[in-house]
């Protein structure tokens, strides 16, 4: 059996269990997008928690430890950090840090869900 058999056959499981469960199927993409938005929407707040706590260990482009940062300069560095440094310095910026922390939001949502799922099933 190659790799693509398996591939089409967990597609094949897939699209029977949603057809076979489409309220389950439902409330799990439901769960993953919620999460994934309320990630996005509360992303300044959590980089400020982790930039802050000193969880992100690392400096602002400026230079300055992100956790003595405090505000406006504290978010805006502690996003550019999770997204991989400011635009000027190479990385993906803020929006890049609100991108990781929304996905991050999306994959748990969906980890939870699908072991509910799993688990109920």
């Amino acid at each position: 059996m190659s790799i693509f058999d398996s591939i089409f056959d967990t597609i094949g499981d897939a699209v029977d269990f949603v057809a076979e469960n489409p309220i389950k199927s439902l409330t799990a993409v439901a769960v993953t997008v919620g999460t994934g938005g309320l990630a996005l929407a509360y992303a300044p707040v959590i980089a400020t928690a982790a930039g802050g706590a000193g969880l992100l260990g690392a400096t602002a482009t400026t230079g300055t430890a992100i956790s003595t940062l405090t505000g406006a300069a504290l978010t805006n560095a502690s996003l550019a950090a999770i997204g991989g440094g400011a635009l000027t310095a190479g990385g993906a910026g803020m929006a890049g840090g609100a991108t990781v922390i929304a996905t991050t939001g999306v994959a748990t949502g969906a980890v939870v869900s699908t072991g509910v799922v799993a688990a109920t099933s």
